[in-house]
Formats: C-alpha cells, structure tokens, sequence
C-alpha cells in the first residue's frame, strides 16, 4: 500500500490516526452527553457542539498561518497536541451537575472544548500540509528521471490523501466503542443498566418538569435497577453514575494524545523541513514573472474558493451524522441493544471498507484514458449524499413520522411500533460514506495541488474554515428535526446536496484548467 508513496507517509498517518481516535471518543457522544449532563434540550446541545466543531476548523487557519510564518510546521503540530491533551484532561473530571453548580460547570466544560479546539488548530491542517509537502518532494524526485515519472508520480497524490484518509477512520471506527462501553461498565458496577431515556427524565424530575412522564419514570427506574418508590434520590444517582462512565472515556482520550505525539516526535526525521530549504535555495525573479505569478497564484485562489463553498454545504450536510442522525438513532430505530454513540462507527468501517473499492474504480478508468478529475469525483460525492437524504426523505414520508418532540410524546406502545430497524441507519451511512469518500480526502488533495508554496498550511486551514462554516450551520438540523415532520428537514439536506453538486459540475472545466497550469 505504501510502496509507490513517500517513506513518511506511513507515521504522518500513524499520528493522526492516534489524534483522531482520541478525538472522536469525544465527539462521538459530546451533544448527547450535554443532554445527558447537564439536561440541555437537542438544540442546545447540538448549537455548542456546532459551535466546538467551527471553532476547530477556524483554529486551523490560525494554526496554518503561525505554521507559515515560522516555517516550522513540525513543532506547531507539538505543541497543538499538547494544548488538546490538557483540554481532554480537563473533560475527564467527574463532577455531578446540579442546579446550584450546573452554570460553572458547563462553562468549565466549555473552556476545555475550546482547549481542544485550539490544539487542533494547531495539529491538523499543518500534518496535512506536511503531507502535501512530501508529495511535492516526491514530485521533484520524479521529474529529474523523465517526464513519464513525473505523471506517475503527480497521480499518486490523490491516492496517498485517500490512504492517510484511511487511517483517520480506523481510530474513527474503534473510538464510539470506548465512550458506552465504560459508561455501561460504570453503571453496572454501580448496580444499573444503560436505558437512553432516562437521563432527559432524570433532568426533567430534578427540575419539576416532569408532568405526565412520571409514570415512564418510575417504569424506568424499575427496570435498571433503581429505587421507583423514590426518584428524589434516582435520579441525581442515576445521573451521577451514567455521566461519570463518560467521564473516563475521555482518559483515553488524553492517552491517544500522548501515543500520537511520541508517533510524531520519533519519526519527525522523515518529514519536509521547508523552513530549512528556503534558507538555502534563494531565487530572483524578473518583474515580468512576478507578473505571471501573481496571475497564476490568484487563479488558483479563485479555484480553492469556488470547491471551499461547496465543501460549506457538504459537511453542513455530512456532519448531521454527530447531530441529527445520532439524535435520529436514539429516537426512531429499534436500536435497544447498541448505544446511539456506537452507530457513528458505521461510517468510518464503511470508509476503510470502501476506500480499496474507490480507489480500484479511480484506477479503473484511468488506465482505460479516462480519468476522473478531482473536481468532478467531489460532484459526484455531493450527489451521492442528496441520495442519501432523499432515501431518509422517502423513508419518513412513508412511515408518517411527524416532528420528532412530537414523537418523543407519544406512548411508548406506539412508538415502539413506528420505529424502524438498524437496516435505515446502515444505507445511510453506506451513502454519506461513499460520498465522504468522494470529497473529503479528494478535496484535501486538490488544496495540496493549488496552493502556493508559500501558503500550504494556510490553505489546508481555509480546507478546514469552510468546514468550520458549514458546522456552525449545524445547530439547524436539530432545529428542524424537532420542530418540523421529518421529511421536510432531510428533504432540506437532499436540496443543498443537489443543488451544489449542479453547481460544482459548472465549474468543472475551469478547475481542470486550473489544477493542471
């Protein structure tokens, strides 16, 4: 797999997957365990999740500009993974929320998202860079033996950002694991068992708004294990143990971090020192060329805009899978025997399943001469996730799921009968995957491709500010998926995805132009 590739990629990718498995421990259940900590309503919840994941990808413009500056891409990522080991830590605190502490606390829980959010600003564009670096060595490499090498060296890009890509989603697919496992461990060390409704009940008794839910309550209550005849001293028990469970996955969490940074740190030697090269290597240009430089630079800040705004609308739709869809799991499939976390790990299985498929595809039609061009494989990804919404679209017209508080009022008899099976939840993922697959590591590459020597981790991070921009829209899924039928907020998400995919296929002629000057 790493034959044909830089001899750095391996570790690069090694690193990050430790990063990103650390990190998505947390983001796997960080808006439900707001809910559940705190007793926020979906919406809260989901607008400061919304909120961390914009901040980490606007961190990243920062990170890469410091990255820029200094030219030392290297000690950037260091210190980034420091700064996010110090936020998990502080997550991994266990103090029972109460309405006498409840305000400094979730601002305290806040601080440390935004330490996490800074530390990754600092890691994540500037390792991609990193990467893009390497193939721009490899590139220089190749030329010198004959233009054929050349070609074929400037081809595996796409394939090295698709296997880096890779290893992000093995720590992807193994981290929703950790979060319920401990939780459920904790909680029957404690003599309960994990019920997902309970906690927005606990909230709801502890604060006197409890109403007709009473009944459900000591139901609950009963069955995992609790005292139904007084729930004055279940519920903030119940609470105490079910949140601390969560607590402790966030310790694996700090030590991802350390294993990722001790990845990095011995295998630094390997990666591009481009600080080093630009103290050596002085060239003078005459003002014609500066010229034509300055033309060419701004074509291809014009191209990186362009795919930017579509990507917005892409991870807008994309990243429902820690909002909406995981809100969705708990509300409306018969997932009584898997925790809502543990279904974000169909996707990054489905990534490491498929990337081999798509990268087989890719080859497939280059060698018969037609090869697919970056911008033309992230319009086709923008279409496969409207497929995705329209099936879910479709699904809910057909079962006639009104707005999901609605759904959570109902009696449990008839809700039970209106869910439906894992089966919805594992073709949707299968989609929005395939469609990731399309996007994402393509889109990396195509930064790597356009961007001027001089601004790689700056426009890595302009990569991951548009995504910041399409998670800060996030807060609406949940919004509409609480307040209006179903149908209408995928349909919603099936428009945007059509709608950009028309318009990535009208640009993409230029791009080609663009990415090949």
């Amino acid at each position: 797999m790493f034959k044909n590739h830089p001899k750095g990629l391996l570790l690069a990718a090694l690193s990050n997957m430790g990063e990103r498995f650390g990190y998505y421990i947390m983001n796997a259940v960080l808006a439900l365990f707001l809910c559940s900590k705190f007793g926020l309503s979906d919406e809260t919840s989901g607008l400061i999740a919304a909120f961390f994941l914009a901040a980490i990808y606007v961190m990243s413009l920062v990170g890469g500009a410091i990255a820029d500056k200094t030219q030392n891409y290297q000690r950037t990522i260091e210190s980034g993974l420091v700064i996010m080991a110090i936020g998990y830590v502080a997550l991994s605190i266990p103090i029972l929320a109460t309405p006498q502490n409840n305000s400094y606390l979730l601002a305290f829980t806040i601080f440390a998202l935004v330490l996490i959010s800074c530390g990754n600003g600092l890691f994540k564009g500037n390792l991609q860079a990193i990467v893009g670096q390497m193939y721009d060595d490899f590139e220089a490499e190749a030329a010198k033996e004959s233009p054929e090498k050349l070609k074929w060296a400037i081809g595996q890009r796409d394939a090295g950002f698709q296997i880096f890509y890779v290893f992000i989603n093995v720590g992807a697919l193994v981290a929703p694991f950790i979060a319920p496992l401990l939780r459920s461990w904790w909680l029957n060390r404690n003599g309960f068992v994990y019920n997902a409704d309970l906690p927005r009940l606990c909230h709801d008794f502890i604060n006197g708004s409890i109403g007709g839910n009473l009944g459900n309550l000591q139901k609950l209550a009963a069955e995992v294990g609790g005292n139904a005849a007084d729930l004055a001293s279940f519920c903030p028990q119940y609470l105490d143990v079910f949140n601390t469970g969560v607590h402790y996955s966030f310790i694996a969490s700090v030590v991802m971090m350390l294993v990722s940074l001790i990845i990095f740190m011995t295998s630094k030697h390997l990666f591009p020192m481009p600080g080093k090269k630009e103290q050596v290597v002085v060239q003078e240009y005459t003002e014609e060329e500066k010229i034509t430089m300055a033309k060419e630079i701004k074509q291809r800040m014009y191209a990186l805009f362009a795919v930017l705004g579509i990507s917005v609308f892409f991870w807008f739709s994309f990243h429902q899978n820690g909002q909406s869809l995981s809100f969705f799991a708990r509300d409306f499939v018969k997932t009584d025997s898997v925790a809502p976390e543990v279904w974000q790990a169909v996707n990054p299985f489905f990534v490491i399943f498929l990337t081999p498929v798509i990268m087989w595809v890719f080859s497939y039609f280059t060698k018969k001469g037609k090869p697919l061009s970056t911008p033309k494989k992230i319009a086709y990804g923008m279409g496969i996730a409207g497929l995705a919404y329209l099936f879910l679209m479709a699904l809910s017209m057909t079962m006639g799921y009104p707005s999901a508080e609605t759904f959570r009022n109902i009696s449990p008899e008839l809700s039970s009968v209106m869910k439906v099976g894992p089966w919805v939840l594992i073709l949707t993922y299968f989609l929005l995957t395939m469609a990731e697959l399309f996007i994402s590591p393509l889109g990396l590459s195509f930064v790597s491709k356009v961007a001027p020597k001089h601004l790689q981790g700056l426009c890595q991070g302009l990569w991951l500010g548009a995504t910041a921009v399409g998670n800060i829209l996030l807060w609406i899924g949940p919004w509409m998926y609480n307040k209006y039928s179903l149908w209408i907020c995928w349909l919603v998400f099936a428009l945007v995805c059509i709608i950009s995919m028309s318009v990535m296929f009208g640009m993409v002629k230029w791009l080609e132009r663009v990415t090949k000057s």
